[in-house]
């Protein structure tokens, strides 16, 4: 063979790669599928994260880039067939079983009420091309029944009308699938051992959580991006080190107890972390700015001069036990925070923070509500069965998959030290709010610690209520001041 056949082999045996639709385009043909990227991940042998990955821009390679294109390609003909293929004249639409929307980019009012794609009841609403309640509280989000519990359909009797569609009772549980199907999976491979049940799923919790998510944002209006460039304050300067943002964490103690002794009360928050997921975050890649402006609309990293804070005899420092003076880059939450301090509402308690720089992004509170309720729900089921193999569980799925959002070898899908930042600020906002809502019912508060630690003397029960719900508090220990730990 000559160098020219070699050649003319070589060219022959060359193959172009399989042609990929834009990345906002396989998003959107998995979504009008109804298919999650954890159901796309197993059938091509990849993780969800992966898939994320691939709908936000990167591509495979491969062998695995043909399958992906294979499954696009064929995901892209279902649709047009369901499309083109007229209705029969027995399953022609009816109000109860409307034609399926074809998805747009805009958000739209609905002529007719259409089954909201995430809990089925009427919506007037369309979102990226998905029947869908705007407002979170009007999305009953129900809980989907297992497959081989599901009814069979039954024909109405003669001459009666169908049931009118109805919303579920408001305290129908929002419980998803996914977390009671672990629980049992874990306890049947366990023979019911409760111990190694829970470590097996305390141990697959991040994933786990991946995957809830990825459930709870089928046909949500804000997308995720996972990976975007980040500036230099929110890298670690070395491999144990940290970034230059500020969190504010708490850790107070009033020096000077109450005049006439009485008994400390130390609190417990429940789920301080679960609640601090309704929190300001920035959706897109932060963008730096300069001056001292603020955007109710956008939420991020602010470099600020913090004013100075008069009250520190009873009631902590917003900004924590920073030593430090000068600026300091802090989060929204905390930002938010001072400048409610430094109104009326809350009688002027500081000066206004001047904010010299940002990065921020268009900033939504809804971005992980469906994910923070069905895990709110889990957790409350679960205590009121007494499951404490749930509990544990849910426990693990919330606060790994917040502390794992920054520079973690155990979470690959998410790289947003940014989120995590804020996250556990708005744990520390809602803390000292807690403090402050005690302080002006009149109690004494005795210490302030991290982001579920409430000390107070006085009768604490006028101002919060016992028990273990996540807007409840619980009794960690009773003590007086001259037995107190310091």
């Amino acid at each position: 063979m000559t160098d020219f056949d070699a050649i003319d082999a070589l060219l022959a045996n060359t193959r172009t790669p399989a042609h990929l639709p834009p990345a906002e385009q396989r998003r959107a043909l998995r979504q009008a599928l109804n298919l999650t990227r954890t159901q796309v991940a197993q059938t091509l042998g990849v993780s969800p994260s992966t898939i994320g990955g691939w709908e936000t821009g990167r591509d495979p390679s491969g062998e695995t880039r043909e399958k992906y294109a294979y499954f696009l390609t064929a995901a892209q003909e279902k649709l047009r067939t369901q499309n083109e293929t007229p209705a029969h004249p027995e399953t022609a639409p009816t109000p109860e079983h409307p034609t399926p929307t074809p998805p747009t980019n805009e958000d739209t009012p609905l002529p007719t009420p259409h089954p909201c794609v995430l809990c089925g009841a009427p919506a007037t609403d369309q979102v990226e091309g998905y029947p869908q309640h705007l407002n979170p509280e009007d999305c009953t989000h129900p809980t989907p029944p297992h497959p081989e519990q599901t009814p069979t359909p039954t024909a109405p009797p003669t001459h009666q009308q169908p049931p009118t569609p109805r919303r579920p009772p408001h305290n129908q549980t929002r419980t998803p699938d996914p977390i009671a199907r672990a629980v049992h999976e874990a306890l049947t491979a366990h023979h019911g051992d409760t111990q190694a049940a829970t470590a097996e799923l305390q141990r697959r919790a991040i994933p786990d959580a991946m995957a809830l998510l990825d459930t709870c944002r089928i046909g949500a209006r804000y997308d995720i991006v996972g990976h975007p460039p980040l500036p230099d304050i929110l890298r670690k300067k070395s491999a144990h080190g940290a970034d230059e943002v500020w969190e504010a964490r708490p850790h107070w103690t009033r020096l000077d107890p109450p005049p006439t002794p009485h008994e400390v009360t130390a609190l417990d928050i429940n789920g301080a972390y679960l609640s601090a997921l309704k929190t300001h975050l920035p959706l897109g890649a932060l963008e730096y700015s300069t001056g001292n402006v603020h955007s109710r609309r956008r939420a991020g990293i602010h470099l600020i001069t913090p004013p100075e804070w008069d009250h520190h005899p009873y009631l902590p420092n917003p900004l924590g036990n920073r030593e430090e003076p000068g600026p300091v880059w802090v989060t929204e939450p905390t930002l938010r925070l001072l400048q409610r301090l430094a109104t009326e509402q809350y009688g002027l308690l500081c000066d206004p923070p001047v904010i010299h720089e940002s990065f921020t992004s268009g900033a939504t509170e809804q971005l992980f509500e469906k994910f923070r309720q069905a895990l709110r729900d889990a957790r409350e089921k679960a205590i009121t069965e007494e499951d404490e193999v749930t509990l544990e569980y849910v426990k693990s799925m919330y606060s790994k998959f917040v502390s794992t959002m920054g520079e973690s070898n155990f979470n690959r899908a998410l790289y947003r030290p940014d989120w995590m930042h804020i996250i556990r600020s708005q744990a520390f906002v809602n803390l000292w709010l807690k403090a402050h809502k005690a302080h002006t019912a009149g109690l004494t508060v005795m210490r302030v610690m991290g982001t579920d630690e409430l000390h107070i003397a006085g009768n604490w029960r006028q101002v919060f209520t016992e028990g273990r719900g996540v807007t409840q508090v619980k009794i960690k220990d009773v003590y007086t001041p001259e037995t107190s730990r310091q």
